[in-house]
């Protein structure tokens, strides 16, 4: 059988390509998939323990759903390797909502609006559509690409994402908080491509009767979406570039050692 291997971020670099078509044989797991891919020639020079460790940190998802090592792959499947997410390069995939756009689309709940987008958010309008006379607050998270990290003078970042899964994830991250928390409307917006100084790269707005609630969804939306929602970042300083470094997936998503492919 045939299955398509989409690697990211640092991966894609390291495959040399946005899409691998891999034959494997029937009934193969994605811990096969992941072992033969360790052993596979690389484009980019990288220590095979490099590569190894890696693989053994990812997480996996099948047909745009996040899967485990023992997952059973079947032809034409769709496998994305998915490094600790945080921010990347543009991917040539079908073009995001743009954010000029998202208070005009009709949604099958009113109550919360999530999208990806190329062009720069519209913050005040995204705000101000959140609003209503039933609302005692409205909490704000903005993004914002500053000018150095780690020490190093920062020129632009550059965001990509596999981005029918990162929609996917923001609804239901957005309807999960609405059943968690007290709140009434929940606004996500990511850009993706590249990002100068000073520019917002993620707004959260959040609605709600009362200050408290509204403060902890906040603060729960973006702290699950940096762990979760499949969004890469490429730094790019005066001296160099490199992907950022993401946090460690939770445990529910984490491909485990245990079921990860062997270490040599």
């Amino acid at each position: 059988m045939r299955v398509e291997v989409l690697p990211f971020g640092v991966l894609k670099d390291w495959f040399g390509s946005a899409a691998l078509p891999l034959d494997l044989p029937e009934g193969a797991s994605v811990a096969a998939l992941l072992e033969q891919l360790r052993i596979a020639p690389l484009r980019a020079a990288s220590p095979p323990d490099a590569v190894t460790h890696l693989l053994a940190s990812i997480a996996v998802s099948v047909n745009a759903e996040y899967a485990h090592a023992a997952h059973i792959l079947h032809d034409g499947d769709e496998v994305a390797l998915l490094p600790p997410v945080s921010g990347g390069s543009p991917a040539p995939t079908a073009s995001p909502t743009p954010a000029a756009n998202l208070l005009d689309e009709s949604r099958a709940d009113a109550n919360f609006t999530v999208a990806l987008t190329r062009e720069p958010i519209a913050s005040e309008k995204i705000v101000a559509a959140a609003k209503s006379g039933e609302d005692g607050a409205v909490v704000v998270f903005d993004g914002i690409v500053r000018n150095h990290t780690r020490g190093r003078r920062t020129l632009y970042l550059d965001y990509e994402a596999y981005e029918e899964m990162a929609v996917r994830q923001m609804q239901e991250l957005a309807a999960r908080a609405r059943e968690r928390f007290a709140i009434r409307r929940v606004a996500i917006v990511h850009r993706l491509g590249r990002l100068e100084i000073g520019q917002t790269s993620v707004l959260i707005v959040v609605a709600s009767a009362h200050r408290t609630a509204a403060f902890e969804a906040c603060r729960w939306l973006i702290d699950t979406l940096k762990q979760t929602v499949p969004i890469w970042k490429k730094e790019t300083f005066v001296d160099g570039a490199v992907w950022a470094p993401g946090e460690p997936f939770p445990q529910e998503i984490a491909l485990h050692r245990a079921e990860a492919p062997h270490e040599s």
